[in-house]
């Protein structure tokens, strides 16, 4: 998500630092920057001339003091847990210059559960994006407790600047607008399967030919990560202590097993090649 959110900024000509602890996320990033680059390039997002101005304004370091010193908007995409985000958030008020402003890609921890962690609660909010964002362009702004409105039309005005439309959660929420939408669908998905009602490509098949998309509840879990769904599932359950909010054992099962989806080959469907990509899986019935 960060490598694409960097690239997106950096499309409209931005200039941006992109930050992480490991080199060797960083050097993943720079591959990953290629493939989308070249998928822009089929769907004429972007010209190939442009690709190589595009790179240039993206810089990456391991040192989250040379990321900060003097950035005017930094976006948090790391794990979703609250203790890391609430720890970065309180270096980045440490590093950044006064006038930044800290923003979190969390699609399900609300800033009002990181704010405190900084001086500037005024200058902090949620900035939610949907991969891939060139084709979802679209960016959820919820403000927190203290979030001021020059922060708001600051930001709004800057995604707009991006090409993405910001779409503003007029009340705080956790999961903001399309999440909810989306995990009200991922959690039946997950029971119907667990539950022994459907299996897994049954659920795909029906909601792809009935909603006309290119990807199911599962394929798109895949996508994301299964342990990132887990990870989401967490926060829910953590606020509610409602047992129907657990992750259910289909999924945890999956991620004890190591499948995690896409970045591991292998999660709900067998990657690359996933049996959903077929042109016949619409065609097909399960025994």
């Amino acid at each position: 998500m960060g490598t694409q959110i960097a690239l997106q900024c950096a499309v409209f000509g931005k200039s941006v630092c992109l930050h992480d602890i490991q080199e060797k996320a960083l050097r993943s990033s720079q591959s990953a920057m290629s493939v989308i680059l070249d998928a822009m390039t089929e769907d004429g997002y972007v010209t190939a001339e442009a690709r190589h101005k595009i790179l240039d304004r993206i810089r990456q370091t391991t040192s989250v003091s040379e990321a900060a010193s003097d950035a005017d908007l930094v976006i948090e995409a790391v794990k979703e847990e609250v203790s890391i985000k609430r720890d970065v958030f309180q270096q980045l008020d440490r590093l950044c210059p006064q006038h930044t402003i800290l923003a979190t890609n969390s699609s399900s921890i609300r800033i009002s559960r990181i704010e405190s962690a900084t001086t500037r609660p005024d200058r902090v909010l949620n900035s939610h994006f949907v991969l891939p964002i060139w084709t979802h362009p679209f960016v959820e702004l919820m403000r927190g407790e203290l979030t001021s409105d020059a922060t708001m039309e600051v930001v709004g005005s800057f995604m707009s600047s991006i090409g993405v439309l910001p779409v503003i959660v007029q009340k705080e929420s956790t999961g903001f607008i399309f999440n909810r939408i989306w995990r009200a669908v991922k959690k039946e998905a997950l029971k119907v399967v667990d539950q022994g009602i459907g299996t897994v490509e049954d659920v795909d098949r029906t909601w792809m030919i009935q909603m006309e998309t290119t990807l199911g509840p599962f394929a798109l879990m895949d996508s994301i990560g299964l342990d990132v769904v887990r990870d989401i599932e967490l926060i829910y359950y953590e606020e509610t202590g409602d047992p129907s909010d657990a992750p259910p054992p289909l999924l945890l099962d999956k991620i004890g097993n190591g499948e995690l989806g896409v970045k591991t080959g292998r999660g709900f469907y067998t990657y690359p090649n996933p049996s959903w990509q077929s042109p016949d899986f619409l065609n097909q019935a399960s025994s």
